[in-house]
């Protein structure tokens, strides 16, 4: 394996005292790092370090970058636990508003912009690092789904880099630095790169002009914890982790622009303007799914998205974070757009997949919206401190 520009191969392989010293640095470097804001949100910082991974409960910023990698061939677990302290050590300082180790861009560090870096593993990295009997039982591709048209280049990984910041050249400078430092052992199998605008105080709008995740978990509630952190009973080293589902959903704009309102908000089961459920006022009142009106026609229409999406009990709630995209259209194409759905929960086998069967079933909003994309990941516990590198329990337990 040759060694990355700046770096020695046994930092990359995290051994010796070479390595330690690096995650020395970069740990006691990002402790000065810390900048007060000033009024320039450009400034705000989001702490790496922690019990969990930042990327989840933190509030979902502006810009995301979804990056999946392949493990190159003969990749194994130390070469993998490298990768990590290399991703852990650049991340801390990154998120810091600090340049990582051999960054030949540092200015585009200066503005940490909410920065945040989560990571995630594949089910067949468990395969190359020979830790298999570690793996969740939930930890697989999904399965086929009558509306899927899934492409290869949108689908599966074995590594997960999820990037986010208020800033798109935050978000750009992290993911090349992140993944350029490693470029001997992955490749890059796809980027996806999402945005929201969220006005403070209400909910963002999907580019079907929809209110796109008023039916949500809390952040640092203790439904949170109940339904989205892991708490080890059987899996250990995931005790503070969770899961993530990615789909990738195109939607055919050109047709649904056709619609109108009413057939929108009867498609969907929400008002277009505010969001509110057809049998309420409120954006966050219960839709009630037993209401007709005095034909005996139910108000929301069984068929609709909301009525086929609401969990049926308490067990099949996850925490939704959507992203936008709108990538350049194909020839013939107007537009070439969709979402970028993140779906976080404990059980995927238990939380998610009950409720997408449904949709995958019956869901008025099919028409229009296709699944081209899906993945899943397991997202280990944050690092609690200096010296540890993401993912450690499960390499080292």
């Amino acid at each position: 394996m040759a060694d990355l520009p700046g770096l020695s191969r046994r930092r990359l392989l995290g051994g010796g005292a070479v390595a330690a010293g690096a995650v020395g640095i970069g740990w006691g470097a990002s402790g000065l790092a810390r900048r007060e804001p000033d009024g320039d949100d450009g400034l705000d910082v989001v702490a790496f370090h922690g019990a969990h991974q930042a990327g989840i409960e933190t509030t979902p910023p502006g810009h995301a970058a979804f990056v999946g990698f392949d493990l190159a061939p003969g990749v194994d677990r130390a070469d993998i636990i490298g990768l990590l302290r290399i991703w852990t050590d650049d991340a801390a300082r990154l998120t810091r508003g600090m340049p990582a180790l051999a960054d030949t861009e540092p200015e585009l560090a200066a503005r940490p912009a909410r920065l945040t870096v989560t990571v995630g593993f594949g089910p067949d990295l468990f395969t190359a690092a020979d830790l298999l009997e570690r793996r969740p039982a939930w930890l697989r591709p999904l399965p086929a789904f009558p509306i899927d048209r899934l492409d290869p280049a949108y689908t599966g990984a074995d590594l997960l880099l999820q990037v986010c910041a208020e800033e798109a050249t935050t978000v750009a400078h992290a993911v090349r630095v992140l993944s350029k430092h490693v470029r001997s052992l992955v490749t890059v199998r796809w980027v996806q790169h999402g945005f929201r605008d969220e006005p403070k105080g209400q909910t963002m709008r999907n580019l079907m002009g929809q209110v796109d995740g008023t039916v949500n978990i809390a952040a640092r509630s203790v439904d949170f914890d109940r339904l989205v952190w892991d708490d080890g009973s059987a899996t250990p080293w995931l005790a503070g982790g969770t899961s993530l589902v990615l789909r990738r959903i195109a939607i055919d704009l050109d047709t649904w622009d056709e619609l109108d309102t009413d057939g929108r908000e009867l498609t969907v089961g929400r008002r277009v303007s505010t969001g509110a459920p057809l049998t309420g006022v409120d954006e966050f009142d219960e839709p009630d799914l037993t209401a007709v009106d005095r034909f005996g026609i139910p108000v929301i229409p069984p068929s609709s998205h909301v009525a086929r999406a609401r969990h049926t009990h308490d067990g099949e709630r996850f925490l939704r974070r959507a992203y936008n995209y709108d990538d350049a259209p194909g020839p013939g194409q107007l537009s070439n757009s969709g979402l970028l759905f993140a779906a976080y929960q404990r059980d995927i086998d238990r939380q998610f997949l009950p409720v997408q069967q449904r949709l995958a079933e019956v869901d008025a909003l099919n028409e229009w919206t296709t699944p081209i994309g899906s993945a899943v990941f397991a997202i280990p516990p944050g690092v609690a401190g200096p010296g540890e590198y993401l993912g450690q329990r499960l390499f080292e337990s």
